[in-house]
C-alpha cells in the first residue's frame, strides 16, 4: 500500500542523491498546480480533473520504487515526468495535439520506447535475483517489446471507449482523399470498390443538418489507432535492440572478469598449496566477485588441493 510517510521519506532522499530531477519534479509541478487554478478561473473543470490526473501520475515512480523495491535511474525518472507533463498538460488541456502537427506521433513514439524499458527493467530485475530463471538476452529484450505493444494496444482500447462511451475525440480524425471498401458494391459480391480524388463530402443529419467536409472524406480513427501503434513499435523495437546489445555486453564482462579472477586464483593456489576457491560459471553479481577475496559467497565451492 502507499504510504504518505514513505513517500515524503524517498522524496527527501531524492533530494539528496538526485537534485536535478528533484527541481525538474519540482517546477513541473508547480506549472500544473498553477494551470490546475488557471482552468478552475476558466471553468474548464475537465482541465482540472486532468492537471489532478497529472499531479497523481506524478506519484508513480516513487511508488514502484517502494513498492517493487527497484531504483529508477534518474534520467529515465525525468523522462517520465516530461512524459507526462507534455501529453496531459501540453497536450489535452493546452491542445498541442492540435496546435503542433506530430506531437501525437511523438508522443506515442515515446511510450512505445518507455514501455519497453519499463518491461526490460523488470524482468531483468527478476532475472538477476532468482535462483531458478536464467533468461537468454534475446529472451528478455522479446519480452519487452512485447510488454510495450501490449501497453500501446490496450491505450487504444482506452481511446476507443472515450470516444464510443464519453463522446470524446481520443481518436483523431483524419481527411483522406480516397478509400476503398466492399460495402459499395451493389451487388455484395465483396468486390473491392475504389473511391478516388474526394474534394469534400457533404453529411447530412436526422434533424436536417449538412455539414461539407472540405478536402476529402473523413476517417474517424482507424489511421490515428494504426499510425500510433506503428511509432509503438518503432519506440519498441529501439528500445529491445538496445535493451538486447547492452545486455551481451554485460554478460561478456562478467563472463571475462570471472575467467580472470579464477585463473588468478588456481595460480595462486598453485605457488602457495593453499585452499583453492573455485568461481562457477553461473556467478554473475559483481559483489559475489569482491566475496571471492574475502567472505565466501553462496556460489562459491571450496576443496582442497
Amino acid at each position: 500500500m502507499f504510504s504518505l510517510r514513505k513517500y515524503v521519506s524517498r522524496l527527501k532522499a531524492s533530494i539528496r542523491t538526485n537534485a536535478k530531477v528533484y527541481r525538474l519534479y519540482s517546477i513541473l509541478r508547480i506549472l500544473v498546480i498553477l494551470v490546475m487554478i488557471r482552468s478552475f478561473f476558466m471553468k474548464n473543470y475537465e482541465g482540472v480533473g486532468i492537471a489532478i490526473l497529472s499531479l497523481v501520475l506524478f506519484l508513480l515512480p516513487s511508488f514502484m520504487e517502494q513498492n517493487f523495491k527497484i531504483e529508477i535511474p534518474p534520467l529515465f525518472e525525468g523522462t517520465i515526468y516530461l512524459f507526462i507533463f507534455a501529453a496531459e498538460i501540453l497536450g489535452e488541456i493546452d491542445h498541442f495535439y492540435v496546435a503542433i502537427p506530430g506531437w501525437d506521433t511523438m508522443l506515442h513514439t515515446l511510450n512505445g520506447f518507455l514501455a519497453a524499458a519499463v518491461g526490460f527493467s523488470m524482468i531483468d530485475l527478476m532475472n538477476r535475483h532468482s535462483k531458478n530463471i536464467n533468461l537468454s538476452p534475446f529472451y528478455l529484450a522479446m519480452v519487452a517489446f512485447c510488454f510495450s505493444m501490449t501497453i500501446g494496444v490496450i491505450w487504444e482500447f482506452i481511446e476507443f471507449a472515450g470516444d464510443s462511451f464519453f463522446g470524446q475525440d481520443m481518436q483523431k480524425d483524419f481527411i483522406v482523399q480516397s478509400f476503398q471498401s466492399v460495402t459499395l458494391d451493389p451487388a455484395h459480391s465483396q468486390k473491392v470498390i475504389a473511391v478516388k480524388g474526394i474534394i469534400d463530402t457533404v453529411i447530412h443529419t436526422q434533424s436536417g443538418e449538412s455539414i461539407t467536409i472540405e478536402g476529402g472524406y473523413l476517417d474517424i480513427g482507424i489511421i490515428d489507432s494504426m499510425k500510433d501503434l506503428l511509432v509503438n513499435f518503432i519506440g519498441a523495437i529501439v528500445y529491445s535492440a538496445f535493451g538486447y546489445l547492452y545486455l551481451r555486453q554485460r554478460d561478456f564482462a562478467k563472463k571475462s572478469r570471472g575467467a580472470r579472477i579464477a585463473n588468478s586464483l588456481i595460480v595462486r593456489s598453485a605457488e602457495s598449496q593453499e585452499t583453492l576457491v573455485e568461481v562457477l560459471p553461473e556467478d554473475e553479481e559483481p559483489l559475489e566477485f569482491r566475496e571471492l577475496m574475502g567472505v565466501p559467497g553462496k556460489k562459491e565451492k571450496k576443496r582442497k588441493r
